[in-house]
């Protein structure tokens, strides 16, 4: 299996976390603040130049108030839209 980072499906994930946080009306700053880190932090997940592990992606989901079950299902749902196209 292939490292995730830098592949479509990453790019995706971390823009679905980004239009997430904004659908909420947060900043990067905001969500750093709630998850007690840097806004760098936000920034490097959301740009793809971090990856999270499944405690982080749990705690950033709460803080955004997205439950992490919809938004994998619908994650893999645009996933397999994109693949077939």
């Amino acid at each position: 299996m292939l490292k995730s980072v830098h592949t479509a499906r990453h790019k995706l994930f971390c823009a679905s976390l980004k239009r997430a946080r904004k659908d909420g009306g947060l900043t990067q700053q905001d969500v750093a603040k709630k998850l007690h880190e840097h806004q760098s932090f936000v920034s490097r997940y959301e740009t793809g130049e971090r990856r999270l592990d499944v405690v982080e992606y749990l705690e950033i989901c709460s803080v955004i108030g997205v439950d992490p079950s919809e938004h994998l299902r619908l994650l893999t749902y645009e996933w397999a839209s994109t693949r077939n196209k």
